[in-house]
């Protein structure tokens, strides 16, 4: 068996791709990748992974007619590793750009975490170690 290295895409479909990828570039830096097809998918880098192999989140766009997502949601949230020492700056900055700050802790590991939502409405976490 071939032991997993790490998460290499988190793929959300999205109603406004322009709004989505506003959000994880303005908001949280995320490096624009590509986008191969129009319409298709945004490829963002979200971390440097291993071997040549970005960590990414990609952007799907719905059609145009596609019904708005309904509850439950089949993913609960997506988290996001930051250095201790940005926590604090990017809360504040998530405060001032207007986003409903919620706290949180992490029920296994030790760390300071924080949720917003995305303009899909996709719960985002930050998170630390503590």
């Amino acid at each position: 068996m071939t032991a997993i290295r790490g998460i290499a895409e988190i793929v959300l479909a999205c109603h406004d791709q322009t709004k989505m990828r506003q959000f994880y570039e303005e908001v949280f830096g995320l490096t624009f990748l590509g986008k191969p097809a129009e319409p298709g998918p945004v490829f963002l880098q979200a971390g440097p992974g291993q071997a040549g192999i970005p960590q990414m989140i990609v952007l799907v766009p719905l059609p145009p007619d596609s019904a708005p997502f309904a509850a439950p949601r089949p993913l609960h949230h997506l988290a996001f590793e930051v250095d201790p020492a940005e926590f604090d700056a990017l809360e504040g900055d998530l405060r001032e750009r207007g986003f409903e700050v919620r706290g949180g802790q992490h029920p296994v590991i030790p760390a300071r975490t924080i949720y917003v939502d995305d303009p899909e409405g996709n719960e985002v976490e930050i998170m630390c170690r503590a």
